[in-house]
Parts: structure tokens; C-alpha cells; sequence
């Protein structure tokens, strides 16, 4: 059964067919003649609408957005040169997951067209292995892209049953601002000796479990937002603490009062669940084929490590746990490794 990508089932195709009788021409019927040649006009007329309007309909659109263009591919067969780079041959994936998720900027998600074959190819982006999903007869391979990548041509390794070859794709610009913030404990600033070994330990484990790539496939790839609420800190932020430069931030704040259900965007089972000196209380759930969730500074948590979710499934309750000024919530998305825009995966991406 096809998957459903988006959040909810498109209405089925319309099905019609024409039958129209032979006409007499006699002088006495000329009226009723011509009623039926307004009506087939009419339908010549409409018909082509009608068909657009179902395409529509069954395929959920996300506004003006850009398209997942063919890719240029370059074999590597085992003891040949590389050919140079040429346009493949097949036509441009121009779906809803394109539509959707297709932002090939330092920290978004590149949608590539690995073709229509009958097997499904495997991928890697930096030695991590890709999602590979299936919409309208061709194969796709969902990239991210990570934050420090430059502006130019990327390449990812495609294993189809026949060969062995590099895609490339372009990587656009997109800059990023600045948020200063103060805490009143430096030591969340300046950690100690003591809480440094600590933070290694469990950097670690978080390393562990962004890098889970699991066969399942994702339930949805346009997903709900876990709490409601104002996005407060948007992704890729050059963030300051106590005036001193630390990592981007590396997912969506959502403001929310304390308490507040937190839910799982999408269905997957809970690998991993801590309460961490940056973090604080954090899930982290695999949604398959290397997509993870992770939620942070909440004030309780719902799910034990093993569990399956559904989408919609409560997980915990929104905090201010952790390296925190206040309630919110902290999500990362990550892709082969890579944190993600989150406001991809919602449709509230802006450039």
C-alpha cells in the first residue's frame, strides 16, 4: 500500500465517461440539436478543468515551492574512470514531497530524483547512510545538509542493482542571525571539570542515537507540531551566552506554558530518553530510515525507551529543564546524522 506523506488522506480520483447519441439533423428537431451541441461544447469546455482540479485534490500542495530537478549523475563502476558529469536521463520529480521538503540550504533537506527502477537504491551523504522513499513511481532520496555546508555542488552514492554511481545536487546560501542570551548560572556558561566529564559521557550517548537508521519507514514526513505555540528561536541561530559564542542552534523552540503536553509528530519507537546537564529531560524517538525526533527541557517524560508511539501519542510535558531561561519547547529534527530545519517537516519554512 502507498504511503501517506502528508497529514491527511487526499479525496480519490474522480472517474467519469461520455456517451453521446448519434445526431439526426431534420428541420423539425433543430432546437434539441442544438441544445446537445451547446452540451458537448460545454464538456470539451470543462473537462480539461475537471482533470486539474483532481490532480489537485489528490495530491496536497505546499504553495509555490521548488521542485526536486534530475539530478547529474556520475558512474563509478569499479575499475573505470569517472565519466564526466551529464544530465540524467528522466524526467524531474515534481511531487508533493518536492514541494514540501526540497530546501538544499545549509541546514535544510535536498529532495533527489534517483529515478523509476523497480528495486529500491540505497544512498549515502558523507559516509551516513540516506532515506530512500517512494512517491508517484520514482525514488527519492532525502538528504540533510548540514549547517556549515558551502554554496555548490554536493554528491551523494547511489547503489541500484545495476551500478554504483555519485548524484550531485546543488547547495544554496542561506544566513543565519544572532540571539544573545544571559543565564544567571555561569556554570551553565563555564561547566566545571566534573560536569565536562559528564558532558562528554552523554554527548556520546546522544551522538548514539542520532545516528539509529532503522529500516522502518516513516509514518509521515509532514508532520504535526508536537505542542502548540509561538516559535520563539528559530533554527541555525549563532547563539552568545554571557556574551560568549557557543553552537548554533541546532533545533525550533516552541513557547508554551509549563505543563503543557508535548506529543510525537509522527509514529516511532523511543530509543532513548535521559535527563541531560544541557538538555535537561529528553526524548528521542526513531521515526525510520534515519529520521529522529528529539525533545528536550521537559519538565516530565511520558515513554520508556522501547516504546512505539503513534502519532499524536503524548510523550512528556513542556519544562525548563536543563540550560533553559524558561518554558519551552526544544525540538531537533535529524537526517543521516544531520539536524534539520523542523519548520520543513510543518510547512512553516521561511528562506
Amino acid at each position: 500500500m502507498p504511503h501517506t506523506w502528508c497529514r491527511r488522506t487526499a479525496a480519490s480520483p474522480m472517474s467519469a465517461s461520455l456517451h453521446m447519441n448519434q445526431f439526426h439533423l431534420e428541420v423539425r428537431s433543430f432546437a434539441l440539436i442544438s441544445l446537445k451541441k451547446c452540451a458537448v461544447i460545454a464538456v470539451a469546455v470543462a473537462w480539461p478543468m475537471l482533470a486539474g482540479a483532481n490532480q489537485l485534490a489528490t495530491q496536497p500542495t505546499a504553495g509555490n515551492k521548488p521542485s526536486a530537478r534530475a539530478a547529474e549523475v556520475t558512474p563509478t563502476r569499479s575499475g573505470s574512470a569517472s565519466a564526466a558529469s551529464t544530465p540524467a536521463a528522466r524526467p524531474a520529480y515534481d511531487g508533493f514531497l518536492a514541494r514540501l521538503l526540497h530546501r538544499p540550504v545549509p541546514g535544510g533537506v535536498a529532495v533527489i530524483d534517483l529515478g523509476t527502477g523497480a528495486g529500491r537504491p540505497q544512498a549515502w551523504y558523507a559516509n551516513r547512510p540516506v532515506m530512500v522513499v517512494q512517491d508517484q513511481g520514482h525514488w527519492l532520496a532525502i538528504v540533510g545538509i548540514p549547517l556549515k555546508t558551502p554554496k555548490g555542488r554536493q554528491q551523494i552514492t547511489v547503489q541500484t542493482a545495476r551500478d554504483r554511481k555519485r548524484v550531485s545536487f546543488e547547495v544554496g546560501i542561506r544566513r543565519y542571525t544572532e540571539q544573545h542570551i544571559t543565564l544567571k548560572n555561569q556554570r551553565l556558561v563555564d561547566p566545571n571539570p566534573n560536569d565536562l566529564e559528564r558532558i562528554r559521557r552523554e554527548l556520546a550517548e546522544q551522538q548514539q542515537a542520532y545516528r539509529t537508521f532503522s529500516p522502518r519507514m516513516p509514518s509521515n514526513l509532514q508532520m504535526d507540531r508536537p505542542v502548540p505555540g509561538r516559535l520563539s528561536s528559530p533554527f541555525g541561530l549563532r547563539r552568545f551566552f554571557n556574551g560568549q559564542e557557543r553552537n548554533p542552534h541546532s533545533g525550533l523552540d516552541i513557547a508554551a506554558p509549563a505543563g503543557t503536553p508535548v506529543r510525537a509528530p509522527a509514529g516511532g519507537r523511543v530509543i532513548l530518553t535521559g535527563d541531560y546537564f544541557f538538555n535537561g529531560k529528553t526524548v528521542f524517538i526513531d521515526h525510520g530510515q534515519g529520521l529522529i525526533s528529539m525533545f528536550c527541557h521537559l519538565s516530565a517524560i511520558d515513554v520508556q525507551p522501547g516504546a512505539e508511539v503513534q502519532r499524536g501519542d503524548r510523550i512528556g510535558a513542556v519544562g525548563a529543564t536543563g540550560r533553559a531561561t524558561g518554558p519551552h519547547l526544544h525540538w531537533n529534527i535529524s537526517l543521516n546524522d544531520v539536524r534539520v530545519d523542523p519548520t520543513i517537516f510543518i510547512g512553516e519554512f521561511a528562506p
